[in-house]
């Protein structure tokens, strides 16, 4: 079971980052985009990769939407993932 999570938390973040690298393309190509309710809802399984991804790709880093939202969501997986895996009564 572990095993089988830590492996979907790193999928997700890399799917984020992706996703985001995709969006950022299209925009500076001006194509269709990646709507802002599905980068913000891989955001929720991979915020690590989302805010890595807004930096890395100078993406999103002004809307304060998902620099708020992609910040609390990192706190809570790593909220999570400590109580997961590092407090085993």
């Amino acid at each position: 079971m572990e095993k089988f999570l830590l492996a979907f938390l790193i999928i997700s973040n890399i799917i984020t980052i992706v996703l985001y690298g995709v969006d950022k393309y299209r925009a500076k190509k001006d194509k269709y985009r990646i709507s802002e309710k599905t980068l913000l809802f891989w955001s929720i399984f991979g915020p690590f990769g989302a805010f890595l991804a807004m930096y890395q790709f100078r993406h999103k880093t002004q809307k304060m939407k998902f620099y708020v939202t992609v910040f609390l969501l990192c706190l809570l997986q790593f909220a999570l993932f400590f109580l997961f895996f590092y407090n085993k009564f």
